[in-house]
């Protein structure tokens, strides 16, 4: 069953240039919107040259891995990764304000500690009386409406978000996952993601 939409509208568009760390250099029209349905700032960085089925990745804001490098997740690295597929193909990155999976910067860390204790990603989460994944994404659906990109390749590992954006009305012809991150600190969180979302990712062995 589809959802209707609310109307979203552009709000501003600005022309941003992005620079990563490695060197990666890259101009991104960076988009915001008024009338977002959980009225957050939510933003839609077009990069490229987006085609009528542009590649989109939604990006769920993670402060410790994609500002600060932690290597507790694969954030950062997938962030990089994304921007320069969609930007070779054409298409937009939607950054989406849902730090820890939609429960907060705090709790965030909070659920770290708990994870320490051996509880993993998920768990930790509903000890601490949260959801295990509180995102939703009617908003990215009415930005990709708003945008003219009723169909989209969507770049992501996360089966829940296919789901959504269908369910909103979104069509995704077709999804393309991200490489696999994979280091020392970040294999249980990702090996969560597989066992418990049926995250589309094959975690080889490491070598080491």
């Amino acid at each position: 069953m589809t959802h209707q939409l609310p109307t979203a509208t552009v709000r501003s568009r600005v022309r941003v240039p992005l620079a990563f760390a490695d060197g990666y250099r890259v101009e991104a029209d960076v988009h915001t919107f008024h009338g977002l349905a959980d009225g957050a700032e939510h933003l839609a960085l077009a990069l490229g040259d987006p085609t009528a089925t542009p590649l989109v990745r939604l990006h769920s804001e993670c402060l410790t891995g994609d500002v600060f490098g932690s290597a507790r997740c694969d954030c950062g690295p997938q962030l990089r990764e994304s921007v320069q597929r969609i930007a070779e193909t054409g298409g937009y990155l939607l950054y989406l304000r849902q730090e820890g999976r939609g429960i907060g910067l705090y709790n965030k860390l909070d659920a770290y500690a708990l994870q320490d204790s051996g509880l993993d990603t998920y768990q930790a989460n509903a000890a601490l009386g949260l959801p295990e994944d509180g995102r939703d994404y009617t908003a990215a659906a009415q930005m990709l409406t708003t945008l003219g990109a009723p169909a989209v390749r969507l770049l992501s590992n996360n089966p829940d978000k296919a789901t959504q954006l269908t369910t909103h009305g979104i069509t995704i012809t077709e999804r393309v996952p991200t490489g696999v991150h994979l280091s020392p600190s970040n294999l249980r969180y990702l090996r969560a993601k597989v066992e418990h979302t049926q995250h589309t990712l094959t975690l080889a062995p490491l070598v080491g």
